[in-house]
């Protein structure tokens, strides 16, 4: 297939859909429960409830919503650092759109923004590099988050910077990588998953190989998969393949565009920027070992953890956020008791509900939204905060129903 809309024919979709059916059936576990596939990215999640997916699969599959949202991993305590930078006085602060609307404990780096720090919007970190250059009197920092998949281009940034002693760039690392926190995932006792849907971005630069413990140490399926509805369906076929025939195995969907051995030249240019922390907080999943990234010492000029005070504080999240049991798999978006109400698009108290990649928010821009329920929970919610209770109560009861739109919005 060569065109965008052969990836969503409506009729390869049900063919699939029918084989997918034909091999639960044949599937034992899946006549005692649900098979709970986790699909690690948050852009398949967004493919998932913008085309129904869902909703064209047997009721003994289920979707389980990965951590592979870098916005919606970040701490709250990082973005407070981020806030912290962007409103001294000397510095430029730059970022991606997402990030600006993150809530910290005390506010967003949009709130600040407003409140008259210099925040600027970019589309890549070399946006920023050229900021540096034409504002040579002020000190212009990138905010760099991502997987394996945004790294890259910040390093080849870095290498610019330093090959053009530009001296006033800096980078805040909140680079993040993949594997540990799968591992992490699968070392969690609150989940039995029984295969993977592996991210296709990260997966282009790092290849294929690095999942082979996932298939040899934790006996667990595994598909590199594409973004489009036609991928998401072919790489959930190829999961339950694997299982009805007793296999576990690394396999790529997503063949034309993810390599076995990945991108050499982006993982040469990480190598020389980056080295691996030895630990990073996670928002909902906590500190884990050996996933993140910072700046190697030979550019230390360029990190902006060394060249300013970062306060560098941990910050619970608000009681009411259930953003880590979300990222964990525990519970699905709609089953948080402030979705829709405390915590909207407009309005987020947790990163999943800003981030374009977010659980939260997929299930929010692309579901059936009760909306008059939704108003009903508001209502209680301010009377309730008017009469001094908790403005997060609620029960499961009252949650909202959610199902997907097919088609998109």
């Amino acid at each position: 297939m060569k065109y965008v809309d052969e990836f969503r024919d409506p009729e390869k979709a049900k063919t699939l859909a029918r084989e997918i059916r034909a091999l639960v059936s044949r599937i034992e576990r899946a006549k005692q429960r649900p098979l709970q596939i986790m699909e690690v990215c948050g852009g398949h999640t967004h493919t998932i409830f913008r085309y129904g997916i869902q909703q064209l699969l047997p009721d003994a599959v289920e979707f389980v919503h990965g951590p592979g949202c870098p916005v919606c991993v970040l701490p709250m305590g990082r973005v407070d650092d981020c806030v912290a930078l962007a409103e001294r006085p000397e510095v430029i602060f730059t970022t991606f759109g997402d990030a600006m609307r993150v809530p910290g404990s005390k506010k967003s780096l949009l709130k600040a923004k407003a409140d008259g720090a210099d925040v600027r919007m970019v589309y890549s970190p070399l946006d920023a590099l050229k900021i540096a250059q034409l504002n040579p009197q002020r000190e212009v920092i990138f905010f760099g988050l991502g997987f394996e998949t945004t790294m890259p281009s910040t390093a080849m940034t870095v290498l610019q910077a330093h090959a053009r002693k530009v001296t006033n760039f800096s980078l805040f690392c909140n680079h993040i990588t993949i594997i540990p926190t799968v591992k992490a995932i699968l070392d969690s006792p609150d989940l039995h998953l029984d295969g993977f849907l592996g991210p296709g971005h990260v997966s282009m630069v790092i290849g294929t190989r690095p999942y082979d413990f996932i298939a040899r140490h934790y006996r667990k399926p595994i598909t590199v998969a594409g973004f489009e509805p036609l991928d998401v369906l072919q790489s959930m076929w190829m999961v339950l393949k694997q299982i009805a025939d007793g296999r576990c195995e690394v396999e790529n969907q997503y063949g034309r565009i993810v390599p076995e051995d990945g991108n050499a030249q982006a993982l040469s240019a990480v190598t020389r920027v980056f080295e691996t922390r030895e630990f990073f907080e996670w928002r909902g999943l906590g500190s884990i070992d050996h996933s993140g990234v910072r700046m190697r010492e030979a550019f230390a000029g360029f990190d902006a953890e060394r060249k300013f005070a970062v306060p560098n504080v941990k910050i619970a999240d608000p009681k009411a956020c259930q953003c880590g049991e979300v990222l964990k798999g525990v519970i699905k978006p709609h089953q948080c008791k402030v979705f829709g109400t405390a915590c909207t698009p407009e309005s987020p108290l947790g990163s999943l509900m800003v981030s374009s990649e977010g659980a939260c928010a997929a299930y929010y821009n692309y579901g059936r939204i009760d909306t008059s329920r939704i108003d009903e929970r508001r209502e209680a919610r301010q009377a309730a905060v008017q009469g001094g209770a908790c403005p997060g109560a609620g029960s499961r009861a009252d949650v909202v129903g959610v199902s997907a739109v097919r088609g998109g919005p």
